[in-house]
């Protein structure tokens, strides 16, 4: 598989934590993942399907994700202080937390680039400013 590159617009989103509640008819624990994190990994597997072209990689092989984290300045910073961020000498230190967006990005691909995200052997991630916020992902099988 040559790796697929392709992006994800609008805020970065992590994956939230799944609800869990009691079901007194059931008498039973339950757990439920939020609403909006099915929403957004369902988005994320859409485009990827609209550049993969049937790409896949099988169980046998490793993965390479890497994923970049595009934030747009606050509106509140001066010019020069939203040129350091633009230019990536001012890094975002904001929610959600990395690992967070790690996690819905390789939930999203489950069975759609690879059989299961216990195949991802390498991951790099970076948060940084941008004029345009998304993410920006990049799925491979793992050289080495």
């Amino acid at each position: 598989m040559a790796s697929v590159m392709f992006t994800v617009p609008g805020k970065p989103q992590g994956k939230a934590r799944a609800r869990t509640y009691y079901n007194a008819s059931t008498k039973k624990h339950c757990s439920t993942t939020p609403d909006n994190t099915v929403l957004y990994e369902n988005f994320i597997k859409d485009r990827y399907l609209q550049v993969a072209r049937g790409a896949f990689l099988e169980r046998e092989k490793p993965v390479t994700l890497r994923i970049i984290a595009r934030y747009l300045p606050p509106k509140s910073v001066s010019k020069k202080r939203k040129l350091d961020m633009l230019e990536g000498r001012e890094l975002p230190l904001k929610k959600p937390d990395m690992d967070n967006i790690v996690k819905v990005v390789a939930d999203a691909l489950n069975g759609v680039a690879y059989h299961d995200d216990t195949q991802i052997a390498l991951v790099q991630a970076k948060k940084c400013y941008s004029a345009v916020e998304g993410l920006d992902v990049t799925v491979e099988e793992y050289t080495g």
